[in-house]
């Protein structure tokens, strides 16, 4: 039986599936059940394909566009900042105004986007344009999960999220492979017009397939709780990404930082006194909701971000063109496909959610560890062990975490669910993409000082920021010989690639303890075959 079928067959599965009573009335809601799954994937496939195949694509923007290491920083940082940002918002407004509406907005808001992308005639226009993407992946990632939630009930809903699970892990897994291909034989605008067809279709698609649903308690939106979550978000990100450059310590720095900690405790008093709020704080009273939420952030901050580091390592550290270098990817990437499918069909029958995630993040840190090792040595070989060994952690994770989060949460608030879901994960990029960065670039700046000729001490600063760009040729003015700056430039650019391997492996450590002692085996238990009209992962409601 396929993942379809046993979908339908689930006589728990409800919300905009229907009953089937014959024969014809079955076919058709078999069709209706596929179209929904589409609905709901194939917009979060968008957004997972995208951010992959731009992140091969950096270091052509980076040429074209004459772009230095911080505003190719932004091409990433723009766009996933304010897609987090708004992702817990733009749940709560799914609730209020409706899920396909949203949806639909959020689908034409990201395609003319696209185009906007792939016209950039600049960096800062093509950032701009990336944070309008942001805002329409926002609205229409938090739509579907919330759809998706509504849809299914009971074990369906478990395998409902594995079929998502599915597609994310496609679209992670073709995006460095078809983000390469574009790159080289028809240039990076392309990487942004793909999306304009797949958009075009997919509106027509949720118009036709999708029921309208909404939260019939929700009332008005939380506007204190909007504003102040994501200017907190916002400076977050900012300081963490500006700290490089300005000094971690100079005042605009400090200023945003305690400009965010003031809009966090803001937004916390907002939700206390809401009567609707957008975050409903009483799911940080479940134990396992916090576990579930601790491995979100984590695998986001220390595997996904690495999605896009490692393009870069390859391309320039080891030489190869986008395509190939896309190609390198794929020991990280296909089991983000291959293992969610594993675990739905088997291993939630042997072990509790409890086990899988604990299990997933313990791999992704063993793997991150491995490659930390060997990343000086800038041997393809030597990683290829320790990639497999994270794709497979984090393999387990995809799917599972947005199931067992978002299973202790009511239906009713399905968009408040997913929004959270999505935000934590996208969250966790945006922080772990900024907060490597500093590392890379505090690794890189320590190495290349360290080795740096009197001769070109007035020169360090360009030259730092070079090589963590990725430019290691060692073009700087000076007596010293250009093949002594390209070796000093690799082993720091090496240097730092290890450094953020080893934070990100010591990230995955620490939240593999956490998760072990938080998520609570009696709320994920192992999954019973062919237990119908039962839920293993039932709804409780929220004290």
């Amino acid at each position: 039986m396929n993942e379809r079928d046993a979908l339908l067959d689930d006589k728990t599965t409800a919300g905009s599936v229907g009953r089937p009573t014959g024969v014809d009335t079955r076919s058709a809601e078999k069709t209706r059940v596929m179209l929904i799954l589409l609905c709901v994937s194939i917009p979060s496939f968008m957004i997972n394909l995208d951010t992959n195949i731009v992140a091969v694509s950096l270091s052509s923007i980076a040429e074209s566009l004459k772009a230095q290491f911080a505003a190719i920083e932004w091409v990433i940082s723009a766009y996933t900042l304010i897609f987090a940002s708004l992702l817990m918002p733009a749940g709560a407004l799914a609730d209020r105004y409706g899920r396909k509406r949203l949806l639909m907005i959020g689908l034409a808001i990201f395609t003319v986007a696209s185009l906007l992308c792939g016209a950039a005639p600049n960096v800062t226009v093509l950032n701009g344009a990336r944070a309008l993407q942001g805002v329409g992946a926002a609205l229409q990632l938090s739509a579907a999960l919330a759809t998706l939630s509504h849809s299914f009930r009971g074990p369906a809903r478990a395998r409902a999220f594995a079929f998502w699970g599915s597609v994310i892990g496609i679209a992670i897994a073709l995006g460095p492979v078809a983000g390469g291909f574009i790159t080289q034989h028809f240039g990076w605008e392309w990487a942004f017009y793909v999306n304009i067809p797949v958009g075009a279709v997919m509106i027509a698609i949720t118009a036709y397939a999708l029921e309208e649903s909404r939260d019939p308690d929700a009332t008005r939106v939380d506007v204190l709780g909007f504003v102040s979550f994501s200017s907190f978000l916002f400076l977050t990100t900012l300081a963490l990404i500006s700290g490089n450059t300005e000094g971690w310590t100079s005042p605009p720095i400090l200023v945003e930082a305690g400009a965010a900690a003031s809009l966090f405790a803001v937004f916390i008093v907002a939700e206390l006194v809401q009567q609707r709020p957008m975050l409903d704080l009483k799911v940080f009273r479940r134990p396992t909701y916090i576990g579930a939420s601790v491995a979100s952030v984590t695998f986001a901050a220390a595997f996904l971000t690495l999605l896009t580091y490692l393009p870069i390592y390859f391309q320039n550290g080891l030489g190869y063109r986008p395509e190939g270098a896309g190609l390198l990817m794929l020991p990280m990437a296909v089991p983000l496909f291959l293992v969610p499918r594993l675990v739905a069909a088997h291993l939630s029958f042997r072990f509790t959610g409890r086990q899988l995630l604990t299990a997933g993040l313990a791999l992704i840190g063993a793997g991150l560890l491995w490659m930390a090792l060997v990343a000086p040595l800038f041997s393809y070989a030597a990683m290829l062990g320790g990639m497999l060994v994270a794709g497979a952690g984090a393999g387990i994770l995809n799917g599972e975490i947005a199931k067992v989060g978002m299973s202790v949460i009511p239906p009713e608030r399905a968009g408040m669910a997913s929004g959270v879901s999505g935000t934590l994960r996208f969250s966790g990029i945006v922080i772990g993409f900024a907060a490597l960065g500093a590392v890379l670039f505090g690794r890189v700046t320590a190495t290349v000082s360290a080795g740096l000729p009197p001769d070109l001490l007035s020169q360090r600063v360009a030259l730092i920021r070079s090589v963590a760009a990725g430019d290691l040729s060692g073009r700087v003015d000076g007596a010293t010989p250009r093949a002594a700056l390209h070796a000093l430039a690799l082993n720091g650019f090496g240097a730092g690639y290890q450094g953020i391997l080893f934070v990100a492996a010591i990230m995955a450590a620490v939240a593999t303890l956490l998760t072990w002692l938080l998520v609570r085996a009696g709320d994920t238990p192992v999954l019973v075959r062919q237990a119908k009209g039962s839920n293993p992962y039932a709804v409780a409601p929220i004290d």
